[in-house]
Formats: structure tokens, sequence, C-alpha cells
């Protein structure tokens, strides 16, 4: 379960770095263009109710021989989420996190603590993302007749294991479209967005972890 729950860690590091980039905003010194755009995609984002995304995942390294796909999907309302993602299901409530693993039959309950590095929601993932980076206007491609502008991101931390970070927007919709990132190892991680639902009739449970759905699990409560 450890070794299952720091690989996710890690992933879900980087996926809500793609998702949640929509509300981060942009220092002075970057290009005016960049932030106009980042300051539409998160008015237009804010304005829907939730959000329910389908997106591709892929990591690649062709000196270490790695080559991996996948795909997931994640329900978003406010700070709450549910994610589904290889194999685990991962839920915030806006209080606790519930990591669900049906191979292992295993569910690990903590309460979310910004302080802690494991504490994902929204709210931390905007000030690390707004502390950690320099933004610049990058390429611009043409997807299925779709225009993506490219936005680069450079850690500023010369000591960060990222080397850079792209992020795709629809210039018509104002949608995060992709985000690449590449490690100073080589290493290549994509997600792109298959598909984007907003306003979605979500239960007033959908958000909620149930125990009583899973009476066989062993349950791990960390506090």
């Amino acid at each position: 379960m450890r070794k299952t729950a720091f690989k996710m860690q890690k992933i879900i590091r980087i996926l809500s770095l793609f998702i949640l980039t929509i509300g981060l905003s942009v220092h002075a010194q970057d290009s005016q263009k960049a932030k106009k755009m980042l300051d539409e995609v998160s008015v237009k984002i804010k304005s829907y109710n939730n959000v329910v995304i389908d997106f591709k995942y892929s990591m690649s390294n062709p000196k270490k021989n790695l080559n991996q796909e996948s795909k997931g999907n994640v329900a978003q309302q406010g700070n709450k989420y549910v994610l589904n993602f290889m194999g685990v299901t991962r839920i915030f409530d806006g209080k606790k996190v519930y990591n669900i693993v049906p191979e292992d039959e295993e569910i690990t309950i903590s309460t979310y603590d910004d302080k802690k590095d494991d504490g994902l929601t929204p709210s931390k993932m905007f000030s690390f993302f707004n502390t950690g980076y320099k933004y610049a206007i990058d390429i611009v491609q043409n997807v299925k007749g779709r225009k993506i502008q490219y936005i680069k991101l450079t850690p500023i931390d010369v000591k960060d294991d990222v080397k850079d970070v792209l992020i795709g927007i629809d210039s018509q919709t104002k949608h995060i479209y992709t985000l690449i990132q590449t490690a100073k190892d080589g290493t290549k991680t994509t997600f792109t967005i298959n598909s984007f639902k907003t306003n979605q009739p979500l239960s007033k449970n959908h958000f909620t972890f149930t125990e009583s759905k899973y009476p066989n699990y062993y349950i791990n409560k960390l506090d």
C-alpha cells in the first residue's frame, strides 16, 4: 500500500497542477499576454458550479525504457474533488482525504493539513504554483482545428527536478487542453483533456465517503 500511495501522491501532484492551474494568477514581471490568457481561463472556470474531466495520461523516457499510458477522470466542485486514476479513487470532501485501493482492499483516511506536502487541494496547489515558477508565452499549435496557445513555466529553484512545464490553452474556449511536464532526467509527463463537462447534475453526496460501500476493506485512519 505504501508504494501505491507514494506513486499516487507523486502523480496526483502533477495532475493537480494540470487541473488546478485554472485558478492561478500571474506575477507582474510575467508577459502581459500570458497574464491575460491565464486570467481569462481563471474567470471562465470559476463561473462554473462544477467541472467533470476525462483525461489521458502518459509518461515516457527513452533512456530509461519508460513508456506508460493510462486514462482517468476527475469531478471537482470548489475545493472538493473525486479522482479515479490508475485503479485508485481519491476523495477530498473539504476536510479529509480518502485513498481507496480496490486491489489491496484498503482505504487510507487522513485529515487535510495544508502544511503537509501531501495535502493536495486547489488552494495549496495555487500557492505552490504561484511562488515556484516564471511564466512566458510559447508556441501556438493547431490541433484538429483548435488553436492551442502554450505558456511555458520554468522553476525558479535551480535545484528543482523539473526542467519546465508547458500548459496548452484552447484560445476559443479558454479551457486547459494539455499539460506537458519535462524533468531534468528527460522524463516527460503529459496530461491531455479528452472531455470537459461543466455544471453537471452531481448528487449532494458525490464528494462524500460512504464507509458502508466497502464492507470488506481494511480502513487505515492515520489520525
